[in-house]
């Protein structure tokens, strides 16, 4: 890198220098009047072992030298560097990004098996601590993948409610159905939605909407449900679950690796 590529770099090189000059300046002026002046002036009551302190001004060359310094750096923290100079966060952040439109590109059409394999990378290193290698939750430790997308699923959260995930709406109690009631909405929601919406749906339409799809953002879009689409909505808002809070993985992962990771876990639920 040359140092004097720029004139933020050409400044601040000065400005040490110019620091440097006036340390020394000051320096040796204090320590020749150390050698020759002699200390006088009112004491201040306190000592410490009769070791006591004049009530003298403060050294005037010290204290241009501090203010100007002061200046110097609040110029250069917050208006010099940031907006005219190298930056090596900046140039890795435009590295990322340049190659994260390339990923995108290169895979924005790719069929279901190079996504789900590309999904259980992700998953592997993201998710599996938590939720297990097989993704079962490990013991109830962590929500059950394996059921995502199915029947099993929909009862789960019929009967555990829904936490975290951050919508208008508000959280999803538990138990808000049972028995054949729960069944039937579970299996028509799982069911994506088609046929004959069972009148037991009305308790889930009162925030998901008749059409189940959130009524504009207000609650889950549960139409989508059994897709990565859905699987998506949970990374990018994150959730409650027993061990603590999954954090939002939205600008964590990209559009492509998140429609991945759906694929993927979608696929412990279906046996693929």
């Amino acid at each position: 890198m040359n140092w004097l590529s720029d004139n933020v770099n050409q400044l601040s090189l000065l400005g040490a220098a110019v620091i440097l000059i006036l340390t020394v300046y000051v320096a040796g002026k204090y320590i020749k009047q150390m050698k020759t002046d002699k200390a006088t002036g009112e004491l201040a009551e306190e000592n410490w072992d009769g070791i006591g302190e004049y009530k003298n001004e403060l050294p005037s060359g010290w204290a241009y030298t501090f203010l100007g310094t002061m200046v110097w750096a609040l110029w250069y923290w917050t208006a010099g560097y940031p907006v005219d100079a190298y930056s090596q966060i900046g140039e890795y952040n435009e590295e990322v990004a340049a190659h994260s439109k390339m990923f995108e590109s290169k895979w924005a059409n790719a069929d279901s098996q190079t996504l789900q394999e590309m999904g259980e990378g992700v998953y592997l290193v993201q998710c599996a601590p938590c939720h297990g290698i097989a993704g079962d939750g490990m013991g109830g430790k962590a929500a059950d993948l394996t059921v995502w997308g199915s029947k099993d699923g929909v009862l789960d959260v019929i009967k555990n409610g829904s936490k975290g995930l951050g919508f208008p709406m508000g959280e999803m109690p538990a138990g808000l159905l049972s028995g054949e009631a729960a069944e039937k909405v579970a299996e028509y929601v799982a069911g994506g939605m088609k046929g004959d919406q069972p009148a037991e749906f009305a308790t889930c339409a009162g925030c998901h909407g008749q059409d189940g799809k959130g009524m504009g953002g207000m609650a889950p879009d549960i139409s989508e449900y059994g897709t990565p689409e859905f699987v998506k909505m949970v990374l990018d808002h994150g959730k409650k679950g027993f061990i603590g809070t999954m954090v939002s993985f939205k600008g964590r992962l990209s559009p492509v690796q998140e429609q991945a990771v759906g694929t993927y876990i979608l696929s412990l639920s279906h046996g693929e």
